[in-house]
């Protein structure tokens, strides 16, 4: 066996015994059943803990230089939006219940938003302005985002990130080269926080965020409308959002096939109208 292949096969090995199968959600009526695995010494507790350190530095920032937006009218709609999704989170997972949610205006031309571990949750006021956002799409970036909390896939892209850290410094070792604990936290972060999903993060969070918005009485159809409105926006420069929510050419495709299987959940949310 060739240096190349055994440190591949000691890779495999060990990032596979530091991965335990998990669910982080129900399947709800979108189906999302897809089992994850994550590194079994990065708990959910330390995740949310590292991301709400990071959130509080960027709202202290915002605060800093006066674009922390708390009180326009885009604010007010964010906050009201943001309560009824948070309300409809438990059905996915109970203990999205006791999560410190919060949501935050930051006032900037960047067409961009985020729910990061634990429930903090961002938007741009550009991504409103710019694209002229109405509430049925601000709640399906909204809830778009929540399920990428919810299934903890940044969790998961720093397990897997930590997973192939380990790996090498497991393989490393045996080989006499060493590598810092720092480093893997580096990349962890880089991976877990910085780059773009998987095709199969965004179909997940595009399925869950549609059933949200529909429990929480949000036009599911809006989710076309948001992504055409997003690609426009594409064709003048890659908007912020997309760096790290790429879009899949058959991803209206995929929203417009689910679509029937939420409506009668907006319709009962709505009074059955």
């Amino acid at each position: 066996m060739g240096k190349s292949s055994y440190l591949t096969a000691v890779a495999t090995a060990l990032l596979l015994a530091g991965c335990q199968p998990v669910q982080t959600t129900s399947g709800g009526a979108v189906g999302v059943e897809r089992k994850q695995y994550m590194f079994s010494m990065l708990s959910t507790e330390q995740v949310n803990q590292m991301y709400a350190q990071s959130y509080q530095q960027t709202l202290g920032e915002a605060s800093t230089k006066g674009v922390l937006d708390t009180s326009s009218e885009n604010a007010r709609r964010l906050n009201a939006i943001a309560q009824r999704l948070i309300a409809k989170a438990p059905l996915f997972r109970a203990d999205a219940a006791q999560w410190q949610w919060e949501v935050a205006l930051i006032d900037s031309d960047e067409l961009n938003a985020s729910c990061g571990p634990g429930g903090k949750i961002i938007f741009y006021s550009g991504l409103i302005e710019k694209l002229r956002l109405t509430d049925d799409e601000i709640a399906a970036v909204m809830g778009h985002e929540i399920a990428h909390a919810l299934r903890e896939h940044g969790r998961e892209a720093m397990s897997k990130a930590y997973g192939v850290q380990m790996a090498k410094q497991g393989a490393g070792a045996l080989l006499g080269v060493g590598e810092s604990g720092m480093a893997m936290a580096d990349v962890a972060v880089q991976y877990g926080m910085t780059l773009p999903n998987s095709r199969s993060n965004e179909n997940e969070a595009d399925l869950i965020g549609l059933e949200l918005a529909a429990r929480a009485g949000y036009d599911p159809n809006a989710a076309i409308t948001l992504w055409q409105k997003m690609s426009q926006a594409g064709n003048n420069g890659t908007p912020q959002f997309m760096s790290t929510h790429p879009a899949p050419g058959n991803r209206t495709a995929a929203l417009e096939a689910a679509i029937p299987k939420v409506m009668p959940l907006y319709r009962q949310a709505r009074g059955g109208n």
